[in-house]
């Protein structure tokens, strides 16, 4: 398989796309985080679910596979705990009581090792809270992508990043690794974004970053405008973008 590498600005992720921690706060709500359990948070980014979970008086350990993001998280979270790992095959030497996960799952295409890795760091009666993209996440932009790249002489450049997995996907793949499934809940969630017209192009120079990281600057340019002219007649209304977010939220615990 190859990988798609991904960077990221993590000061245009804390304020244009601010919306993936404050999306991610009401799943809070399905893991009841308690005082004195040990919580891992599963792709923590920059951090402020991590310190959200904290505030619970849970002992709380970010993993994470950027340095950048960490190293924002670091400094806005100084008290906490921030590992660089990769959560397709970091395994904690410490079983938690819970792994809570953001808007990160999506990004491990290795969804087999993520599994694993997430099993294995859980204790027995363990429990896994996390939601990402569903299949049809995004679907106006993994469908342009293809018709973008093509347009602009590059068509044998393109890699996408993402695994959006159907709900029966995800759940037999969890079973696999000895996790029972308690909630599985797909779900549309239209989102809006800042900036008005330049909406868009700061999510996908954000969110496809490592997708367009192949292109020269020039090409780079012509499948952003080639995905803005064909996706705003889909995405765009009164004065903003709103992009098509599906979404998977699963509970699941780990079999005692």
């Amino acid at each position: 398989m190859i990988q798609v590498s991904q960077t990221w600005n993590t000061g245009v992720y804390d304020t244009d796309m601010s919306f993936v921690s404050r999306f991610g706060e009401s799943l809070l709500e399905l893991l009841q985080p308690k005082e004195g359990e040990h919580i891992l948070d599963w792709g923590c980014g920059t951090g402020d679910l991590t310190a959200a979970i904290a505030r619970s008086g849970a002992r709380v350990t970010g993993i994470d596979a950027s340095p950048d993001m960490l190293a924002a998280a670091g400094a806005k979270h100084p008290e906490l705990e921030f590992i660089l790992a990769d959560g397709q095959s970091y395994i904690s030497p410490e079983q938690a009581d819970a792994v809570f996960s953001n808007a990160a799952l999506h990004w491990l295409t290795d969804a087999e090792g993520a599994a694993a890795s997430i099993a294995g760091s859980l204790r027995p009666g363990g429990r896994l809270v996390a939601e990402f993209g569903a299949h049809g996440n995004i679907a106006s932009v993994v469908r342009g992508l293809p018709a973008a790249f093509a347009a602009a002489g590059a068509a044998d450049k393109l890699r996408l990043p993402w695994y959006f997995p159907t709900v029966g996907e995800y759940a037999s793949l969890l079973e696999k690794y000895g996790l029972e499934v308690e909630l599985a809940l797909c779900f549309h969630r239209p989102t809006p974004l800042e900036d008005g017209e330049a909406g868009f192009r700061k999510w996908v120079n954000t969110f496809a970053n490592g997708v367009l990281s192949v292109l020269d600057n020039a090409s780079r340019q012509a499948v952003l405008d080639h995905l803005e002219q064909e996706l705003a007649p889909l995405l765009f209304r009164d004065g903003r973008w709103v992009m098509d977010y599906r979404r998977l939220r699963v509970v699941a615990r780990k079999r005692e």
